[in-house]
């Protein structure tokens, strides 16, 4: 690592709490490379739904935060560099990876299945189990660093692979085909706009849930249909019309999403942000032959898919809003009002 910098600039979550458990510091360490680990140059990060949840505390079912808050269900680690979403360079890489990678404009795949040079027994999760990409450098295992090929900018890339994986592991796992109806709760959120252009990519009739001022936005994504969050869904769809949900939300609506399924239908669930805890009829469960998907982490192949549909310009970047580092307070505060469609990144300063 010669002729590289040995300390960065970066976000530290130093305990769970509020915004003051998050500090800019200008003196951290740049990590150091496992034998088969790359060096990346951070030049944008976009925020997400898990980087205000691991710092709330959110994942802990105990409530005590304990030793159950993160999404492996250990304890966090502190102090903690967030960031899932990274768009990056590679600058230097360990001994055992090809040294033709330096200078490659990588996508780090979030969902980790290999860390410190070994296989993981339970997956981590970038900026939760290990330091992510709210920083100058940060560091991943090889397998997980995507070489890009794209026009698109560093900001509209990093609005990528969190949020679009995520929803493309959903749909893979649901498995609309074309001329089914899935329906998408928390669309404009990024998982669900990513979810919108992902299901009509694959020929779907998409249902889009959204408050009224975004129905429009939507609409422009490919959305055939968009429903108010206030809308009754049984009333408004009829029982037993939808093929597959794609919920982000949960909370007191939650039973209605069930009932809207056709016999056979697939739940597919992988966010909870309207309330974790909902009420369920095993006999909807049963009755109808309904399949659940918990989703979580990714499968073989989806980032390797989601890289050829951002190289083909299948799918595009909705980025809401760009700010530095440095505001990351503000960054957490615009992204928890809700009212924005698409994605908050952070730009990395570098001096050079």
């Amino acid at each position: 690592m010669a002729n590289l910098p040995t300390t960065m600039h970066g976000v530290q979550l130093t305990a769970h709490g509020d915004f003051d458990a998050l500090k800019y510091a200008t003196d951290i360490a740049v990590p150091s490379l496992a034998s088969t680990d790359v060096l990346i140059k951070v030049m944008a990060a976009g925020v997400n739904n898990t980087d205000l949840n691991t710092r709330l505390a959110w994942y802990s079912k105990k409530g005590d935060e304990s030793d159950d808050a993160s999404w492996s269900g250990n304890a966090l680690v502190f102090p903690r560099i967030q960031g899932a979403d990274v768009c990056g360079v590679i600058i230097a890489v360990g001994e055992s990876v090809d040294k033709n990678r330096i200078g490659e404009r990588i996508l780090v795949e979030p969902c980790l299945l290999k860390a410190n040079g070994e296989s993981l027994k339970t997956p981590w999760y970038f900026g939760s189990e290990c330091d992510g990409g709210f920083a100058q450098y940060t560091v991943v295992d090889s397998l997980h660093a995507y070489k890009i090929n794209s026009s698109y900018s560093d900001e509209e890339l990093a609005s990528f692979p969190c949020s679009y994986s995520t929803a493309e592991n959903m749909l893979y796992r649901s498995n609309p085909q074309q001329g089914q109806t899935v329906l998408i709760t928390g669309a404009s959120g990024g998982v669900g706009s990513a979810a919108v252009q992902l299901a009509k990519a694959r020929g779907a009739n998409v249902i889009a849930i959204t408050s009224e001022s975004k129905a429009q936005q939507l609409k422009d994504l490919g959305a055939d249909k968009v429903l108010s969050r206030e809308d009754d869904l049984i009333k408004t769809l009829g029982k037993s019309s939808v093929d597959v949900v794609i919920d982000l939300v949960a909370g007191e609506q939650w039973p209605k999403l069930l009932e809207v399924l056709k016999p056979k239908g697939r739940y597919a669930v992988s966010g909870a942000i309207g309330g974790a805890l909902v009420e369920l009829d095993i006999r909807t469960l049963y009755l109808k032959d309904l399949t659940f998907f918990g989703c979580t982490v990714i499968e073989p192949g989806v980032f390797k898919s989601l890289v050829n549909f951002i190289e083909q310009e299948k799918i595009k970047p909705i980025v809401a809003q760009t700010l530095p580092l440095s505001e990351i307070v503000t960054a957490q505060q615009v992204f928890s009002q809700k009212l924005h469609v698409g994605k908050i990144v952070l730009t990395i300063p570098h001096s050079e």
